[in-house]
């Protein structure tokens, strides 16, 4: 694997990281910390103007990003394959396959295949500064495989499985067959509140903002960058 490649798979990976410990509510005050280094970049100006505009970060942030996602990677987009190497390495321990293809989807909001700097970037903004109805809808988007604007008890079923299976070993107590499904009825009784078997996007934000867990791990996602 060439060095640019590497370097390009680290800058994603810090962010895979704190992702999923804000998707599964685990992200903790100790584990957010900023550590990109500022140096002089080469950039767009007119395409960082176009996304300081459209984003919530400054142009010396945006400069960063740039840096770690495009100028070390010249093709300036990641491709489903690469996204799976990156869960990949970070949980070793288990299959992080189908997760990643999960949020690979809510990346690739315009669904061809790849997720360039603005998509990228775009996401990025949305979970770090977002509102917390921005940040929820994204939320959302993920879960809603199909992308039809419910969220189903299967659909809910496969990401908590590609959890479980991405966390292999790590799980503790070791998981018995029947603890996903489980926990898919524990958040439809939540959730699900005219019990019609389908969430809502209004029905999701109204638990998760009563939810301190899912707050909290929000608040804390502003101080990552």
């Amino acid at each position: 694997m060439s060095s640019c490649r590497k370097r390009c798979k680290r800058q994603i990976l810090k962010f895979a990281q704190y992702f999923f410990r804000f998707i599964t509510g685990t992200l903790n005050a100790d584990s957010v910390e900023d550590e990109l280094e500022l140096s002089a970049v080469r950039h767009r100006p007119e395409a960082l103007e176009l996304l300081e505009a459209q984003t919530r970060f400054s142009r010396k942030e945006l400069q960063i990003l740039y840096r770690g996602f495009k100028n070390e990677c010249p093709s300036g987009v990641v491709n489903e394959d690469t996204f799976k190497e990156i869960y990949a390495q970070f949980f070793p321990q288990g299959d992080a396959s189908t997760y990643a293809h999960f949020l690979f989807n809510a990346f690739d909001t315009d669904h061809n295949g790849s997720v360039s700097f603005e998509d990228f970037v775009m996401g990025l903004s949305i979970l770090l500064r977002g509102t917390v109805q921005e940040k929820l809808n994204w939320a959302f988007n993920l879960y809603d495989i199909n992308k039809d604007g419910y969220i189903t008890k299967e659909e809910m079923l496969d990401i908590i499985k590609s959890i479980y299976d991405m966390m292999g070993k790590c799980t503790y107590p070791i998981l018995k067959e029947e603890t996903p499904r489980q926990h898919v009825e524990i958040f439809f009784q939540k959730m699900d509140k005219n019990r019609d078997g389908v969430v809502t996007i209004d029905e999701f934000i109204d638990c998760c903002q009563n939810d301190e867990n899912i707050m909290r791990s929000m608040q804390l996602f502003e101080n990552v960058i």
